[in-house]
This record gives C-alpha cells, sequence and structure tokens, in this order.
C-alpha cells in the first residue's frame, strides 16, 4: 500500500487544506467508502440468507449470486476511486523513493498521468458498456446489465479527477517554492 509522503500534503499553507473544492473531494470519496461498506454488510447479509435458505429452508435463493457479483463490481470502483484520492492505492514506490528530488517528482507526475489515461479509458470503455448493454436484463435479478458497467464509469471519472487535481496541487506547490 502506498504510504509515501507527499510534498503536496505536508506543508500548513497547503492549497488542500481549507480549500471549499478539496473538501468536497474529500467527501465524495469519503461516501464512496461508506457506500462500498453498505454494499460489503448487504453482501454478507444476502450470502447469510443464501445459507439460511438453502440448508434451513431448503429454498435456494437464486438471486444472491448475480447481485452479489453486481456488489463486488461497485464496491471495487468506488473503493478504487477513493483509494486514488485518500492515496491507499497499490504502489510500488521503493524505488521511487530512492531517487532524487527530481527524478522522484518526474515519476510522480508520470504515475498520476497514467492514472488518469487509465481512469479516462476505463470511463469510455465502461460508456460504450453501458449503452450496448441497456436491453438485456441481469438474469435473475432483471436490472439491466448496463447497472455492471455504470461503476467503471463513476470509478473512471473520479480516479482522472483525483489525479488531475493532485497534479495540480503538486504543480502549484512545486512552483511556489
Amino acid at each position: 500500500m502506498s504510504t509515501y509522503s507527499d510534498d503536496t500534503h505536508s506543508s500548513g499553507s497547503d492549497i488542500r487544506e481549507g480549500s471549499s473544492f478539496d473538501a468536497l473531494l474529500d467527501g465524495i470519496a469519503q461516501a464512496c467508502i461508506v457506500v462500498s461498506g453498505v454494499l460489503l454488510v448487504f453482501l454478507i447479509a444476502s450470502f447469510g440468507w443464501l445459507v439460511f435458505g438453502r440448508y434451513i429452508l431448503n429454498d435456494t435463493p437464486t438471486w444472491v449470486e448475480q447481485s452479489s457479483l453486481l456488489i463486488v463490481v461497485y464496491v471495487t470502483c468506488l473503493g478504487a476511486a477513493a483509494g486514488v484520492r485518500n492515496k491507499t492505492h497499490l504502489s510500488i514506490e521503493f524505488i521511487r523513493e530512492g531517487l532524487p528530488v527530481l527524478p522522484r517528482d518526474a515519476m510522480r507526475y508520470v504515475a498520476d498521468a497514467f492514472v488518469v489515461l487509465f481512469g479516462a479509458f476505463m470511463a469510455w470503455q465502461g460508456g460504450i458498456m453501458v449503452l450496448e448493454n441497456l436491453g438485456r436484463p441481469i438474469p435473475m435479478i432483471g436490472l439491466s446489465e448496463s447497472w455492471r458497467a455504470a461503476p467503471l464509469v463513476v470509478s473512471g471519472l473520479l480516479m482522472m479527477l483525483f489525479s488531475i487535481v493532485t497534479i495540480v496541487q503538486r504543480l502549484v506547490t512545486h512552483l511556489g517554492r
């Protein structure tokens, strides 16, 4: 997990602190975490119902498998977006952090640019999947298959937004030195 100390978040006069826009972004990331947590609780409860239905009632609820697959996509995508904002996403940084300041900072910009590109690709392809699957229902639950792809769009856009803001904050901090 990433725990590096980024210079854009270390000073008391940091533009991240106190900014209403940053508070909004932090709120969005926190909402992603809360929604993911609620969905995980529902996932656990639905599997409890599955076990109860199968072994006690001898009547397996068939909707649990498909709803669980749908929930896992939402939890994963929302959690990934929040991880980009909170800098808790998976990263390998021991090489970068061992470098001098200039290459280390350049690698941070490149990494954030890759996240922007990945988020854009994810949102674009997810949008295509949403549009192509509007009329296809998910078996057993009847929702449109587009609901499976919708979190890709939302997560991709949030990853892009969070990474672009990080890049801008880093640039403002470095130019302000």
